[in-house]
C-alpha cells in the first residue's frame, strides 16, 4: 500500500471471464452478474466510483481479473490512478460507460500530491468545521470514521481537499446540484444526469452501492453496519445460470471443454421448454377443433399431448370425443387391452368415489410408452348410433379425467351441432384450431372462430384466445402457402404457429421423438403459445 493511500477505504474487486464478479467494501460483498467480462468490469468500477463519491474519499482498489492482480486508486472526482503506472488504469477507465469516463491520472509520488490551500485564514474563522455534504446515497455525511470535523486551511486528513484540487488562495467552487436530491450537491466527476438508466446502480436490495432513498444511511459508510440484516443478499437466492450451449458451433465448443453460452436460437427454445414444463393449479382442458375432416386435429392432439408430457411430466391424457370413427386410437400406441370410453362410462361413478385409485384407470386408458401420456379411445369400428354419447356422459368422463389428470387434450369430431361437441366446449379452457394449407380446411376453421365469437361470452372468449396451428400436410405446398394461411388467421386468434411438412406425420402411429428436429421445434412453439394462455 502506498503512502498516499494509507488509511483510505479499500475495495477488493474480482471479475471473471463469464461476466460474474464481486465488490467487497467495509466487509460487505455485492455480487455482480453481467453478460461479459467487459460489462462486469464496467459495473464494478461504477460501484466503486459511486462509493468513493458518496464518502468523499479516495478508495484503494485491489482488483483481480483474468490477467492477474491490479492495484488502483479511485478518487471522488472520478480520477483513476494505477499504483505504479497508468496503463492498467486506462484500461479500467475504458471499461466504464462513456458518461462516467474521466481522464486517467498517472500515479504520482507522495511529495507531488496536490494540496488545496483553501481560503486565506481570517482570524477565528480559520479551521472552521467542514460543511455537511449530501452524498450520492442521499444523506448528509456526518464527521466520523475516515473524516474530521475540523480541517485547517481546507486540507483533509489525507492531504486532499474534500472538494478536489483548487487554486491556491481561492475558495472552492460550490459543487453542482444533484438532480436526484435538490437538498445537496452531486459528487464531482460523476454527472449522473447524463448516465443512461442501464448504467446506473441496480436497485435490487443488497446488490448495489448506488443511490439510497433520501434520509437513509449508507450501508457502506465506514464504521456503520448499514443494517446488514436487511440489505445483505440471501444465500438462498441464486440467479439462474445458463447451461452450456448444446447446438451449433457453440455446442461443439462446449463439448470440447469450453464454457460457451447458448445462442439466441437455443435460448428461445429453452424458454419455450420452460413454459410448457410448468404445472398450473387445477386441471386444464384443451379442445382441438375444425369442422372439416382431415384438417389435422388428431395429429395436433397427439403431438401437443406429447409436448406437455415430455417436458412437464405425467398427468396428461388425450381423449377422442368423436362419434363418427375417431382415429385417435389408430394413430397412437395400444395398451394390453381394447377398452374405449364406452367401457369407462359405466365406471365413472366408481372413479369419482373415495375408493378409486389412479392405477385402476390403466384398465381403460392406453399409455404411450415413448411419449408418456395416456389415451382414452373411442370405438371407430362401431356405427355412430351404437356409440351415442349424451351431454351427461361427457360431463361424467370429464369429471373423471379432471380428477386424475392435470391436462386434458380433446380430439373433437366434425359436427359442431352435436351435443358431444357443444358440451366439450363448455368444459374447454383453451381452444386450438388445427388446419392444413388447403383452402377448404383453412376456411372451415376461420368460419368456426367467427361463429364462436357470436355465441355467448364463454365461446367468444375461447375464440379470442385461440391458438391456430397450420400444418403443411401436403409435401407440394410451399412456405409461401404456410405464410398465406397463417396471415389470414392473425386477426382471428391470439397466436398462429406453422408446422413444416414431415413424412412421420402422414400415416401410422404418431411419435413426437420420431419427428424431424425442425418439426419438433415447431410443435414445441405451438405448445408454448398454448401455455401462455393458461
Amino acid at each position: 500500500m502506498s503512502v498516499e493511500t494509507a488509511g483510505w477505504p479499500r475495495a477488493d474487486v474480482i471479475v471473471r471471464d463469464d461476466g460474474s464478479g464481486q465488490v467487497t467494501i467495509n466487509g460487505q460483498t455485492v455480487p455482480v452478474y453481467r453478460n461479459s467480462l467487459g460489462e462486469a468490469r464496467s459495473e464494478v468500477m461504477r460501484l466503486v466510483m459511486e462509493f468513493s463519491a458518496s464518502v468523499g474519499l479516495a478508495v484503494e482498489v485491489q482488483a483481480l481479473g483474468p490477467e492477474g492482480p491490479t492495484g488502483l486508486t479511485v478518487h471522488p472526482d472520478g480520477r483513476v490512478v494505477q499504483d505504479g503506472g497508468a496503463g492498467a488504469a486506462q484500461a479500467a477507465q475504458a471499461a466504464l460507460p462513456q458518461s462516467l469516463a474521466q481522464p486517467v491520472a498517472p500515479a504520482q509520488p507522495a511529495h507531488a500530491v496536490p494540496v488545496h490551500a483553501g481560503p486565506p485564514a481570517a482570524g477565528p474563522g480559520a479551521g472552521a468545521a467542514v460543511p455537511q455534504r449530501t452524498s450520492v446515497m442521499g444523506h448528509a455525511d456526518q464527521p466520523g470514521a475516515g473524516q474530521h470535523a475540523a480541517v485547517p486551511n481546507g486540507v483533509g486528513q489525507h492531504g486532499v481537499s474534500p472538494h478536489g484540487v483548487g487554486q491556491p488562495g481561492l475558495p472552492p467552487e460550490a459543487p453542482p446540484q444533484d438532480p436526484r436530491d435538490p437538498q445537496g450537491p452531486a459528487p464531482q466527476g460523476i454527472p449522473q444526469q447524463n448516465v443512461p438508466q442501464q448504467d446506473r446502480a441496480p436497485q435490487r436490495p443488497g446488490a448495489s452501492f448506488g443511490a439510497q432513498a433520501p434520509g437513509t444511511e449508507s450501508p457502506f459508510r465506514p464504521g456503520h453496519d448499514g443494517g446488514r440484516r436487511d440489505n445483505r443478499r440471501s444465500f438462498l437466492v441464486q440467479d439462474r445460470l445458463d447451461e452450456p450451449a448444446t447446438q451449433g458451433v457453440r455446442g461443439v465448443l462446449a463439448r470440447v471443454g469450453l464454457r460457451v453460452r447458448p445462442g439466441e436460437t437455443e435460448r428461445a427454445e429453452r424458454a419455450d421448454e420452460q413454459v410448457v414444463s410448468q404445472h398450473w393449479p387445477g386441471p386444464r382442458t384443451i379442445s382441438i377443433v375444425n369442422g372439416k375432416g382431415g384438417a389435422g386435429k388428431t395429429p395436433a392432439t397427439v403431438l401437443l399431448s406429447a409436448v406437455f408430457s415430455s417436458h412437464g411430466g405425467s398427468g396428461v391424457v388425450a381423449w377422442d370425443n368423436n362419434q363418427t370413427r375417431g382415429t385417435l386410437g389408430w394413430r397412437t400406441e395400444q395398451g394390453p387391452h381394447e377398452a374405449t370410453l364406452l367401457d369407462l362410462i359405466p365406471q365413472t361413478e366408481h372413479f369419482l368415489g373415495p375408493t378409486a385409485q389412479l392405477a385402476d384407470l390403466a384398465w381403460f386408458v392406453h399409455h404411450q410408452s415413448r411419449d408418456r401420456f395416456d389415451v382414452l379411445r373411442s370405438k371407430p369400428m362401431a356405427l355412430a348410433h351404437e356409440q351415442r354419447i349424451s351431454s351427461e356422459d361427457v360431463d361424467a368422463i370429464h369429471a373423471v379425467l379432471a380428477k386424475y389428470y392435470r391436462m386434458i387434450f380433446i380430439d373433437s369430431g366434425n359436427d359442431e351441432s352435436d351435443p358431444m361437441w357443444l358440451r366439450m366446449i363448455d368444459h374447454t379452457d383453451q381452444l386450438v384450431v388445427a388446419t392444413s394449407t388447403r383452402d377448404d380446411h383453412a376456411e372451415a376453421g376461420a368460419l368456426l372462430l367467427e361463429a364462436l365469437a357470436n355465441r355467448g361470452e364463454h365461446m367468444a372468449d375461447l375464440a379470442r384466445k385461440a391458438v391456430v396451428v397450420v400444418s403443411q400436410s401436403d409435401p407440394k405446398a410451399t412456405p409461401a402457402d404456410l405464410r398465406r394461411v397463417a396471415q389470414g388467421y392473425r386477426s382471428l386468434a391470439r397466436e398462429v404457429v406453422t408446422v413444416p411438412f414431415d413424412p412421420a406425420m402422414v400415416d401410422g402411429q404418431l411419435v413426437y421423438r420420431a419427428l424431424r428436429p425442425q418439426t419438433r421445434r415447431a410443435w414445441l412453439a405451438a405448445g408454448a403459445a398454448l401455455a401462455r394462455g393458461f
